[in-house]
């Protein structure tokens, strides 16, 4: 079965049947889908939000990065509607919803092509789920294959592995030229802050770091051989050192007053905002003009991989599409099975039955070998059938073999 995206205009809440899947009658996966090449981080934050109010059930799941916000549910345990979109996100159901998420594993979606951190975003809803809290089998499965595909995928790109912190280092790089030897100041020490703080200190850069717990900010400027500023200052107390180019990776505002926004301007100071909503007032976005760069400006960057690797990528996502929805439809297909082995057992036993009645002479040994010739018999006829619809890419032959086998 070919693996294609085919996004499906549905009104949020409505389960709606997909032909062409072979998955269901109806959605087996839904997948919400909001990313920065065509949802702000504003909008993307406030859908996060109302997500966060659906609490934690097995039929759904949340992956928020700073690049998207996703929801993926399995319709049959899902409890409560689905929220609405916001303008430009996108539902995806079954095989589109299916190719996505493997997709975003293999880091073909991302930023930045062969990035790590996307494997540990996506490991970690799943990770955090407590005892008693198991997820739908759909949905489980479905990052569990999605997170080996990803891991497979990982493993063929080639040279250190690169975050966004990379790339907001190298849009830097691009307006004051190269990096060693010059100041960089990184506001945040969380995963990204941390990572931008050791690509700098890799880079030959002077490391200065800021945050809002002032030991956190120097002990992550021991291990980078850097130096502190006061959060939402730029400098020093008293010095004229103003960085060559900044890197802000925090969750809510950084406090920059007048004289710090001016000085950025006057000197001409590159800015990266990483963080999702920006950490930097609207007003500073303004006066900044180009020099300022969002988590959303990156989103459009090209850093996509060679032609072969996209290839070998490619053949991947869609042979791990099709192992899924082979899954899903042996899974689907298992009562039919289990019932039309069943019924056949149950008029081979009955006919033994009515054997045993009319032949009252028969040894047990002979019984014994009748009983055996049976079990073959009947094995031998619903073979072919049982295969049949195991591999079956559409309901059809199961809804045929009810009907034949009456059951």
């Amino acid at each position: 079965m070919t693996i294609a995206e085919r996004p499906d205009a549905v009104a949020p809440g409505v389960v709606a049947p997909v032909a062409g899947t072979g998955l269901s009658h109806g959605p087996s996966v839904i997948g919400l889908v909001t990313h920065a090449r065509s949802v702000p981080s504003l909008r993307r934050e406030a859908f996060a939000a109302e997500l966060a109010t659906l609490g934690e059930g097995p039929g759904h799941v949340v992956v928020h990065t700073c690049h998207r916000v996703e929801l993926y549910v399995a319709p049959g345990s899902f409890r409560g509607r689905l929220p609405e979109l916001p303008p430009g996100g996108e539902r995806l159901d079954d095989v589109s919803a299916v190719r996505h998420l493997i997709s975003v594993a293999c880091g073909l979606d991302s930023a930045v092509i062969g990035e790590t951190q996307v494997l540990h975003q996506l490991r970690e809803p799943i990770a955090e789920r407590g005892a008693g809290r198991a997820l739908d089998p759909v949905l489980d499965r479905l990052f569990q294959v999605s997170l080996h595909a990803g891991r497979v995928a990982h493993g063929w790109f080639t040279g250190s592995p690169r975050s966004l912190a990379d790339v907001a280092l190298d849009r830097i790089a691009a307006e004051i030229g190269p990096l060693a030897g010059r100041r960089i100041l990184v506001v945040g020490v969380g995963r990204m802050g941390r990572l931008a703080a050791f690509a700098a200190m890799r880079r030959g850069c002077s490391v200065v770091v800021s945050n809002r717990n002032a030991e956190r900010a120097a002990q992550l400027a021991r291990e980078t051989g850097g130096s502190i500023v006061d959060f939402g200052s730029i400098v020093d107390s008293g010095s004229i050192a103003v960085p060559d180019g900044v890197v802000v990776a925090i969750a809510g505002p950084w406090p920059l007053g007048r004289s710090g926004i001016d000085a950025l301007r006057e000197r001409r100071v590159p800015v990266v905002d990483l963080s999702s909503p920006p950490a930097l007032c609207p007003d500073a976005h303004g006066e900044l003009d180009e020099l300022f760069v969002s988590v959303d400006d990156l989103a459009d960057d090209d850093h996509g991989p060679g032609e072969r690797i996209r290839r070998r990528l490619e053949a991947l996502i869609s042979q791990t599409g099709r192992e899924y929805c082979h899954w899903i439809r042996t899974r689907d297909a298992v009562p039919a099975i289990q019932a039309v082995v069943e019924s056949a057992e149950s008029h081979r036993r009955a006919e033994i039955v009515w054997l045993r009645r009319r032949l009252p002479a028969l040894s047990d040994d002979e019984l014994a070998l009748v009983d055996q010739m049976s079990h073959r018999l009947v094995a031998a006829l619903i073979h072919a059938p049982l295969v049949a619809l195991n591999e079956d890419p559409s309901p059809d032959l199961e809804r045929v073999a009810r009907e034949l086998f009456g059951v």
